[in-house]
């Protein structure tokens, strides 16, 4: 299976920002993208229907041609942890699900898969964002935002991907509100710190990131297979 694992260090930091213009990157590249996000709270309730709001983002920026159904099959409205969203509708979910709904038309291209807040938050029943991600063995990206205490957050996610036997691609720091941070440059020490590459992405209002193209490229090349078996055939 070819694909990345989008995660986040907690929940609002930028995940569908970043996974949403990887998904565009890779299209532009004639990459077919399957995005999914399994799982969603917080959805907007239109009618009888709930609307998951990422990812419908995904969705459009994959230019994906198939249903809503497909890439969030487990929706529920509470903005809280999935798991607990799900006992409050008296529904049961399992990592187990999960996977299969990710698994589900992955070898047809490309499988951008979002989770839902950070890499520990309660995703199901049975496990949380870290035993979807193994279970599924794809690389990791992980996204935060770049603020004061960024460092302790992403050093203590970074190690939990590795002690997990995940491969981590890197790391992203969204700068979420474009605000001036005197003396604090986080990507300067996380890189001192950090294995892996750090990309800094900055404030676009209103606008999709712009994503360094080698994070693109590492993206496509810590994927398992060879690329050119999900590209787009003209």
């Amino acid at each position: 299976m070819q694909g990345v694992f989008i995660t986040g260090t907690g929940t609002n930091v930028g995940k569908t920002h970043i996974a949403s213009a990887l998904a565009r990157a890779l299209v532009q590249r004639d990459i077919r993208v399957i995005p999914k996000k399994p799982v969603e709270s917080g959805c907007i309730r239109q009618g009888d229907e709930l609307i998951p709001q990422d990812a419908l983002i995904l969705k459009q920026a994959a230019d994906y041609p198939g249903e809503l159904d497909d890439i969030c099959p487990y929706r529920f409205e509470p903005p809280i942890s999935p798991v607990r969203a799900a006992t409050l509708a008296n529904r049961i979910v399992t990592i187990e699900q999960l996977a299969s709904a990710c698994l589900q038309g992955s070898e047809n291209g490309f499988i951008l898969v979002e989770g839902a807040g950070g890499f520990y938050t309660p995703l199901a029943e049975n496990g949380l964002n870290a035993d979807l991600a193994l279970a599924l063995q794809l690389p990791v990206l992980l996204v935060s935002d770049d603020r004061l205490g960024s460092i302790s957050q992403v050093l203590l996610n970074t190690e939990a991907i590795q002690n997990r036997g995940l491969h981590l691609i890197g790391v992203v720091l969204n700068d979420l509100d474009g605000q001036p941070r005197e003396y604090m440059d986080n990507t300067a020490d996380l890189r001192e710190r950090l294995s892996c590459p750090v990309y800094s992405i900055p404030y676009t209002p209103g606008k999709e990131a712009k994503l360094p193209e080698e994070l693109v490229d590492s993206v496509i090349s810590h994927s398992p297979l060879d690329a050119s078996q999900f590209r787009v055939v003209r």
